[in-house]
């Protein structure tokens, strides 16, 4: 399966462009996530960064309890958690943010990462994570998302296959296509499950390495994680975990670990209504 694995974007990766993060490129060339333009500072509250050693960054993720991140499952199939640590409050990769330590992580127990599904995992961190006008949690959306529906991806991917991760948080707006779509543009390529979500715009403009494991919303709740796709803005659509199949396993996994935290989306829920 080599060359299907060549198109995820693994986290083991961050290991080869680590080292170039800190290389003295001009500000110009940092302005681009492959299509991308800078978030607006404090504008994702939510979003993680998941670094190693707290210090290079490897996948997204996102916060959804004061103790709990979401993220793809093979951003953390084989790290354990003594190695990396989660950012939260800042935009920026070389400044800024407080990283907290994680104690627990939990990935879907039939996560296959031959076809890529199941792509979904949950991090506890040691201590609870101080919420602030920069750092809070995101809803998890539990409804259907149809075609042509406005999307929003974040994350500190690379800017170009092969380039560097950027320095900023950057942002991208994409529409959703449906299943069908999703699954013949992949057709001689791998296979797209219905427990998946696909979003596209144009060649020039999509996920790369480094935005695995980050949120894709819709007007402020998580529809995706980010998972696969060819490298990178191909013109092709790029895959995504789709978070309203996965609520009953979250919700399980969050009451097997600590009942507050199922308390919490409960709480969280009722106040919408």
């Amino acid at each position: 399966m080599l060359a299907l694995r060549s198109l995820v974007f693994l986290f083991v990766l961050p290991f080869l462009v680590s080292a170039e993060f800190y290389s003295s490129k001009g500000q110009d060339e940092w302005e681009r996530i492959v299509g991308g333009t800078k978030a607006p500072n404090g504008s994702v509250p939510y979003q993680v960064s998941l670094r190693w050693w707290g210090v290079w960054h490897f996948c997204g993720a996102s916060l959804v309890t004061p103790r709990v991140i979401l993220t793809a499952a093979h951003c953390v199939q084989r790290a354990r958690p003594i190695y990396f640590k989660a950012v939260v409050g800042t935009n920026m990769l070389r400044a800024g943010g407080k990283a907290y330590s994680i104690r627990k992580i939990v990935y879907h127990e039939n996560y296959d990462d031959d076809v890529i599904k199941n792509d979904i995992a949950i991090l506890f961190t040691d201590e609870e994570i101080e919420f602030s006008s920069t750092v809070d949690a995101i809803e998890l959306n539990d409804e259907p998302v149809e075609k042509g529906e406005e999307l929003k991806l974040t994350g500190w991917g690379t800017t170009s296959y092969p380039g560097r991760l950027p320095n900023d948080l950057m942002q991208l707006d994409l529409k959703a296509i449906t299943y069908e779509e999703c699954k013949e543009a992949h057709k001689n390529i791998n296979e797209v499950f219905e427990t998946q979500i696909c979003a596209l715009t144009k060649a020039g403009e999509g996920a790369c390495h480094g935005d695995s494991g980050g949120p894709l919303v819709r007007e402020g709740r998580q529809v995706g994680i980010v998972s696969w796709g060819i490298p990178c803005a191909r013109g092709k659509p790029d895959v995504y975990t789709k978070v309203e199949s996965f609520m009953r396993w979250i919700e399980k996994t969050l009451y097997d670990d600590d009942e507050d935290h199922l308390r919490f989306l409960n709480k969280r829920k009722t106040n919408k209504h």
